[in-house]
């Protein structure tokens, strides 16, 4: 599967470039899937419910279906997977956006925004091979792409990103 990471600092614009983006690929005919790291715990079970109630009561593994839909609820004992154990897990698809994990070793799209008056990643990710941003910094050879355009972004993703589409 080719794994595309957007990484960012927090309120840079990663989820919204994202969200952006699922359309545009999808429209070309790509099978897209998403994983987003969270640094905080998340919850995404409700009080009250079968589900939770399961949970809670010792159930190590919680899968929830309908006819539209399934989710695996799955309790961690010990460390957080890493990148790859959570990408074997995965149907395969044309592309995963991977929102988060600076650190695996793939290929990275930083979104930055000067405003934030956050550092650039770029400088020490070493997988960050093009930049989305609403400016025109200095990125050495890395590739420049606006911010504000998602489907010159997706174009990007298809042509150069995307090997066996």
């Amino acid at each position: 599967m080719n794994v595309l990471g957007i990484v960012g600092w927090s309120g840079s614009g990663k989820t919204t470039l994202t969200v952006a983006l699922l359309p545009l690929l999808r429209a070309c005919g790509m099978t897209v899937s998403t994983i987003k790291h969270a640094h905080h715990g998340f919850d995404m079970d409700q009080p009250g419910k079968d589900s939770h109630r399961h949970r809670v009561a010792g159930a190590r593994e919680v899968l929830v279906v309908s006819s539209r839909r399934w989710a695996l609820l799955h309790e961690i004992e010990g460390p957080e997977p890493g990148l790859a154990d959570l990408l074997a897990r995965m149907v395969p698809v044309d592309l995963v956006l991977v929102e988060g994990f600076k650190s695996h070793p793939g290929p990275k799209l930083e979104v930055w925004r000067p405003i934030l008056g956050k550092p650039p990643l770029w400088d020490h990710e070493p997988g960050v091979v093009a930049v989305a941003t609403d400016s025109t910094p200095d990125i050495g050879s890395r590739v420049l792409l606006p911010l504000n355009q998602p489907e010159a972004i997706a174009i990007w993703i298809r042509t150069r990103v995307v090997t066996s589409v």
